[in-house]
């Protein structure tokens, strides 16, 4: 499929996919989401990809929310189906067996807070702006803010966000654990790339077995989530990447990881 409204590049094992409307802030509209959906489905399905970047292209957006032209006129029905799609691809990026990343590169509000977040984690530029403005349109967070934030920074800090409409800067990300690392713009792909390499360089099965037992162990009780853990860390045994690792670090040497 041809994108419009995205660009996605393949280096190695790393993809790095362009929310790519700069003269809109990179705001979501149908059309950009169901794009989305497919190159998330063809990413997560392409053995040669390890590790996903998702940003925003420009210099002044990661991305500014959900396209406001396109929903002002919405009946309600409308409105539901655009909320559940939004979130149908932002919950196929939560649930993708690799690790994403977003790099935050400027303005990430509304829609654009709500896709950060269903990233694994996030790292931003210093020019970095986060909030959740929608009570300020008369609407609430539809693909999935209302849930996801608190998750992420605690009930009360994001029941202030989200009751305010308060934009916050990329410090004060920091400081409430919305983002892990704040850097220079300039520093930024770098520093995601960086992170990218040390996690491809690790064992592949592994890395995605993290993956699942953090996200279903987080949807249930401790005792249940306890037993994933054991699962998949039985499950890590039965594979060549485990004999490898290991063998390499009774070698005192670096593993050669292949993914099985």
């Amino acid at each position: 499929m041809a994108y419009e409204n995205l660009i996605l590049e393949k280096e190695g094992g790393l993809a790095t996919l362009y929310v790519n409307r700069p003269k809109a802030l990179n705001a979501l509209n149908k059309d950009t989401l169901l794009e989305m959906k497919d190159a998330i489905a063809s990413i997560n399905n392409d053995p040669e990809i390890d590790v996903l970047i998702i940003t925003g292209a420009g210099d002044k957006a990661f991305v500014a929310g959900a396209d406001i032209a396109f929903m002002q006129n919405l009946t309600a029905v409308e409105g539901r189906e655009f909320g559940a799609l939004g979130q149908t691809v932002f919950r196929m990026i939560e649930a993708m067996e690799k690790p994403v990343i977003a790099a935050v590169n400027g303005f990430a509000l509304g829609g654009g807070c709500e896709l950060a977040m269903c990233c694994d984690f996030r790292i931003a530029s210093s020019k970095a702006k986060f909030g959740q403005p929608e009570v300020g349109l008369g609407i609430t967070p539809g693909f999935g803010g209302t849930q996801r934030l608190p998750r992420l920074v605690g009930s009360g800090m994001a029941r202030q966000m989200l009751y305010t409409a308060d934009l916050i800067n990329a410090s004060e990300a920091l400081r409430i654990g919305l983002v892990n690392s704040v850097v220079a713009p300039e520093e930024l792909m770098d520093l995601v790339k960086a992170i990218a390499g040390r996690i491809m360089s690790k064992g592949k099965l592994a890395v995605r077995f993290c993956k699942a037992a953090a996200n279903e162990g987080l949807q249930t009780d401790i005792d249940r989530a306890m037993t994933i853990e054991a699962d998949l860390f039985g499950l890590c045994f039965s594979t060549e990447d485990q004999k490898e690792g290991m063998t390499a670090f009774i070698e005192k040497r670096s593993a050669n990881f292949t993914g099985k």
